[in-house]
């Protein structure tokens, strides 16, 4: 059951309209009397939510609703005037549950949130509103447990199903049709184990193509894939990206992960070009982990976030202010090598 706790204190104006900078987010001051957060969920908890300006100068509804028992936490990046009258954004004029022209690209970070509080897809991109979700986990692990050990990946993925279909139109205009997914390390592993083969079809429709962007991490399907999904999956464009230097439990995972969602397709009666043109990979980056543009964990994700149309939409799969061209087909280049780790 969806509980939007959130959409009546924005109303009543009880959330701050300025939004602390994500790298302040471990550094919670304590006033007098007040317990010192222990825990990096506690910590976020700190950073005040609301209203704030996108890059592009469209708008930022920082806000969190529970859904099925669990506090989502979920930044939304989109004209003023895309938002529902109930959100409370100023300007904010359609009737919950309209339909708009925008799609969405729902971001999930990596362990511990960073790419949550740095929202690395916000301000309309290609069509798209930038989403951000944070898990519901007191470590900000997306699917709970620790390494490829997601314990709460099935809560975790329904959830972020129910927020996309339940509570997004009541705060956004948007086309339903239209849902993409970006996934960043942790947030990778929660969407390739368990969201995609559990929950795609509810994203999928005749003549429309989804699109996922897994970066820096992948599971074989945790769950089992029914058929309506298996088929929902066979018409979705992915790409998987990775680096030369992956850390190390990720290596000999990523392969099996890209191999399972090549023989979903195949499954599906897809042949090796039907596939390569909708399934595509990369680790040549010479990088650690998420070191996309060969520097740093979030310049790398941000490049990734600035590539998503090149690279899934289809576009020329040159990343953003280089000349890396990362589609390559997976049928023949499903074993990724390694030169090192990170």
């Amino acid at each position: 059951m969806l509980t939007v706790r959130s959409l009546s204190l924005l109303a009543l104006g009880l959330l701050s309209a300025v939004e602390a900078a994500p790298q302040n987010r471990n550094k919670a001051s304590k006033k007098k009397g007040q317990q010192q957060a222990t825990t990096a969920f506690q910590q976020a908890q700190q950073i005040p939510q609301g209203v704030s300006t996108a890059t592009d100068g469209s708008t930022i509804l920082d806000t969190t609703v529970m859904v099925n028992g669990l506090p989502l936490r979920f930044k939304v990046s989109a004209p003023a005037d895309q938002f529902t009258a109930a959100s409370g954004v100023t300007g904010g004029a359609q009737a919950a549950n309209a339909t708009g022209t925008l799609g969405l690209n729902v971001l999930l970070h990596g362990d511990g949130g960073q790419s949550f509080f740095d929202f690395p897809n916000q301000a309309v991109q290609d069509g798209l509103a930038g989403v951000a979700v944070l898990a519901p986990d007191l470590n900000l692990f997306w699917g709970g447990g620790s390494g490829l050990d997601r314990t709460d990946g099935v809560a975790h993925s329904q959830a972020v199903a129910d927020l996309i279909s339940g509570v997004m139109p009541q705060v956004l205009a948007f086309d339903s049709n239209k849902v993409s997914f970006t996934g960043v390390s942790g947030g990778s592993l929660l969407l390739s184990g368990f969201l995609m083969p559990g929950h795609m079809a509810q994203f999928a429709s005749a003549g429309q193509t989804s699109q996922v962007l897994l970066n820096c991490g992948g599971l074989t399907p945790q769950v089992d894939v029914t058929a309506d999904n298996a088929a929902a999956l066979a018409a979705t464009r992915v790409h998987f990206q990775s680096t030369q230097q992956e850390l190390a439990l990720l290596q000999p995972e990523l392969p099996k992960a890209i191999q399972a969602f090549e023989q979903i397709a195949t499954g599906q009666g897809l042949d090796a070009a039907a596939v390569g043109a909708l399934q595509t990979v990369d680790n040549s980056p010479n990088g650690g982990h998420c070191e996309f543009d060969e520097k740093d964990f979030v310049s790398g994700v941000q490049l990734m976030a600035n590539s998503f149309s090149a690279v899934v939409q289809g576009g020329n799969g040159v990343l953003a202010g280089t000349n890396v061209n990362v589609l390559n087909p997976v049928p023949g280049n499903e074993n990724l090598k390694f030169s090192g780790a990170s």
